[in-house]
């Protein structure tokens, strides 16, 4: 099985965005992005700059080493 750096964000992303009982739609909209963007984030679909993870990051008030 090959380790997926992606995934992993995404799957923590996704994690801390419903424990918030956010939408994608809601985070997409606090980080000026649309939503399948974040959709594509969250399956590991999309490799993210550290930018656009560190304003997710700072949406879901969480510090943007929890993702990683």
């Amino acid at each position: 099985m090959k380790y997926s750096v992606n995934k992993k964000v995404g799957k923590r992303i996704k994690k801390a965005r419903k424990e918030l009982d956010m939408t994608q739609e809601q985070l997409a909209e606090k980080v000026d992005m649309h939503y399948t963007t974040i959709s594509r984030i969250e399956t590991g679909d999309s490799n993210p700059p550290v930018q656009t993870i560190a304003k997710i990051a700072k949406a879901l008030k969480i510090p943007m080493s929890e993702l990683f």
